[in-house]
């Protein structure tokens, strides 16, 4: 069919009717309350009248119920589990369930026509990219992830056929794989259904027979788990020759946060382990990340100190200083730091650890390409991959001329740039851009966004914003990057800004933009496993990555790009590698904390506002001021915040966001008491030592303590300490000299 605008409007016009028809026949039924009709009270109720008219009528019953069904299931209104039940206990299993199962396919498959008609073009249109990669998992899996959820629901069944309807899937095999899918959960129910009936008194609820129909109600979903989960695997591992012995217990892919994590864990219980890295132990962390970069910003922030000494009652110096000697320190501290994550100790602990890269070959084995060029195959029953990210360079024209810095690469620098733009306002480019300016480069930031830090909420990025411009950093928000070019022998980049182009002149520019997960050359491919649009690779809630004795954790898995996240899912993936067989862990990111350090600090755990609103959560926030604290006011540093977010009257914390100095300490308190479920209250009554920094803790407690406070009982506690201080007498003037006049002088 050719598409034309008329033919646009046509198919529109259509839209729009069956949207309307949809609406009508849902408003019919609720206006005829069709929802309090279709109850198990009301059929049972009108039981006897009901089935004296079947009885006359089955053929008619049966097709005027399974039409009702059809339109039920079809509609996506509720009642379809009582209508279920309503098929056994009227016409029994045989009819029932034959009545049942090709209703309740005929009226999934409209629905999953409907969702088809109605948005599939509109998503192709938005997400094409997307929806081309969901429609060949749904070629490739589709028939078996739709029985899996047919089986099992992990959410309703009308959300099934909606979503299905958004896929390529055909009808025929939707309509085949519903048919089957659904009878065991079909008779199940009916069957169900048919005990339901037969209640006429108390006596009845204690029968044989319907004791065992709802024990097998209770036990199927287990069952079907069970079921599925054993086809799953099969079907996972079709093609694949398990090895009869294995070389270890686990390999880990990649010696950072995450595969250290899963190593260490995996020695301490005494599984034999091999760690693969092909570069240096401690990854991104150690060697380009978490360690230099917060000791660059401390070198910064001694420099801040010294350049604002009047602050503290000295003079202020001018701050010089080799940067070399800077970078120097920095790699002395990445010294420091080594041993904890080298090769030696974790030999020591039982690890063995191999310098190389590793591809698979099969599910449970890798090929490993040594540093010295050997290469061999290696075996084991579960594999980890923690290789971790890399950050991603843009394809912005020019760019890559221009040598770009990034947060790899930058510690190889021995002079201070004299201007550095800065691409990026998240917490790697806020941090970076930050400590340069302190260290006194003239630092230009580049953000397409309207505000830096965009996870946070809006006060936060306010107040981080307001200290880097007074610090000389040169923000520049709404600015995308277009165009690099070098002009008569200088770095220009052009931005587009509000219809604008906007040239920034520069010496280096540093790319801190996002992360792209490290996957080139594992061969994932091999093992049927496709990255995300994101770089990462899909995981399941247990860590597993597509096989059940395969694993991913840290930033090659996402969401959170932490190394507390990395060693935290790390934990899920070497146990449930070890353990899987007998007990699998579901991964926890309920309380996940973040510090992003630039000054002040920002620290947040659980929901910010944003969020809550977004999700639709009930909130109140309770706010203290840094500047209120004595120990901040001690340091010169009173400035910032605490706020905390609380279900509307209760002191259970949502979420909890710091910004200010020593933020990152002051937040743990809040991250324990959401993990271990105590509220404000418990932070209230616990005695914190004064003056310390985590005293303001108490103090945010003590502010949602004052604002609800149960004023009703203090107006009747006021009362009662007046009445037991006496009635109130006037004493008489004379007693008083006049220089002891308690109300003061006249």
């Amino acid at each position: 069919m050719v598409y034309t605008p008329q033919t646009g409007m046509d198919m529109n016009r259509s839209k729009l009717l069956l949207l309307l028809i949809i609406a009508a026949l849902v408003g019919i039924f609720l206006g005829f309350d069709g929802h309090k009709l279709l109850t198990l009270e009301n059929l049972q109720s009108h039981q006897g009248a009901i089935e004296q008219w079947i009885d006359q009528n089955l053929v008619l019953a049966v097709t005027g119920y399974a039409l009702i069904y059809v339109a039920v299931t079809a509609l996506s209104l509720p009642g379809a589990t009582i209508m279920t039940l309503a098929g056994g206990a009227f016409f029994g299993n045989l009819y029932g369930l034959a009545a049942v199962s090709i209703a309740s396919t005929i009226g999934a498959s409209l629905a999953f026509l409907v969702a088809r008609f109605l948005m599939r073009d509109t998503l192709r249109k938005r997400y094409g990219e997307t929806v081309v990669k969901m429609d060949r998992g749904i070629e490739k899996d589709g028939a078996f992830y739709l029985a899996t959820l047919r089986l099992v629901p992990v959410f309703p069944f009308f959300l099934i056929n909606l979503a299905m309807g958004l896929t390529a899937m055909k009808l025929r095999t939707y309509a085949l794989v519903s048919w089957i899918a659904m009878l065991p959960g079909t008779f199940v129910y009916v069957n169900a259904g048919t005990q339901l009936g037969q209640i006429q008194s108390t006596g009845d609820i204690v029968s044989a027979d319907l004791l065992l129909s709802f024990a097998l109600l209770g036990l199927f979903p287990l069952i079907a788990k069970f079921v599925v989960g054993f086809i799953r695997r099969r079907k996972v591992y079709a093609g694949w020759q398990k090895p009869e012995r294995f070389d270890y217990n686990l390999l880990v892919i990649g010696g950072g946060s995450g595969g250290l994590v899963s190593a260490y864990i995996a020695a301490a219980v005494k599984a034999k382990v091999a760690l693969i890295e092909k570069h240096k132990m401690g990854g991104d962390c150690l060697n380009t990340g978490c360690v230099p970069s917060k000791a660059l910003i401390r070198s910064a922030r001694a420099a801040d100190t010294l350049r604002h000494a009047n602050r503290y009652g000295l003079e202020s110096v001018p701050v010089k200083g080799s940067f070399n000697n800077i970078m120097n320190r920095v790699r002395e501290v990445i010294a420091k730091v080594e041993p904890h994550d080298s090769p030696e100790r974790y030999r020591k602990l039982g690890v063995d650890c191999i310098a190389g890269e590793a591809s698979f070959v099969s599910p449970w084995e890798l090929e490993v390409r040594h540093n010295d060029g050997r290469t061999e195959r290696l075996t084991a029953r579960s594999i980890v991959v923690a290789t971790g990210g890399k950050p991603a360079v843009p394809p912005i024209p020019g760019l890559e001329d221009m040598e770009p810095l990034t947060s790899d690469n930058l510690w190889q620098l021995e002079e201070l740039p004299e201007r550095l733009l800065v691409l990026g306002g998240g917490p790697i480019g806020s941090e970076l851009a930050h400590a340069f300016a302190r260290l006194g480069s003239q630092v230009t930031q580049v953000e397409m966004g309207e505000r830096l830090l965009a996870k946070e909420d809006a006060d936060v990025s306010e107040l981080v914003l307001k200290q880097f411009r007074a610090d000389g950093v040169d923000v520049r928000l709404k600015h995308s990057a277009a165009e690099f070019r070098i002009e008569e022998g200088e770095k220009v980049a052009y931005c587009k800004h509000e219809g604008e182009r906007v040239r920034i002149p520069f010496d280096q520019v540093l790319v801190a933009v996002g992360r792209a997960a490290n996957t080139a050359g594992l061969n994932l491919e091999r093992i049927g496993v496709e990255t995300l649009p994101n770089g990462t690779v899909p995981v399941e809630e247990d860590m597993s990555l597509r096989y059940p004795n395969v694993f991913a954790c840290g930033d090659v898995a996402g969401p959170y790009q932490f190394t507390h996240a990395a060693a935290h899912q790390a934990w899920y993936a070497a146990v449930n590698g070890l353990f899987g067989q007998f007990r699998r862990f579901k991964v926890d990111y309920r309380v996940m904390p973040w510090v992003t350090f630039t000054s002040p600090e920002v620290a947040r755990v659980g929901l910010s506002e944003t969020e809550a609103k977004e999700k639709r959560v009930a909130y109140e926030v309770t706010r203290y001021g840094l500047d209120d604290l004595d120990r901040a006011i001690a340091e010169s540093e009173d400035h910032g915040f605490i706020k905390v977010l609380t279900p509307p009257g209760k002191d259970k914390i949502l979420g909890a966001v710091v910004v200010g100095t020593h933020a990152g300490e002051i937040l743990a308190e809040f991250t324990l008491a959401m993990k271990h479920g105590l509220g404000l209250n418990k932070i209230l009554g616990t005695i914190h030592p004064y003056p310390t920094w985590n005293e303001s803790a108490k103090y945010a407690a003590g502010e949602w303590k004052r604002s609800h406070a149960p004023e009703g009982i203090l107006k009747l506690l006021e009362k009662l300490h007046g009445w037991r201080r006496g009635k109130k007498t006037t004493t008489p003037r004379s007693h008083y000299a006049p220089d002891q006049n308690p109300t003061g002088p006249r």
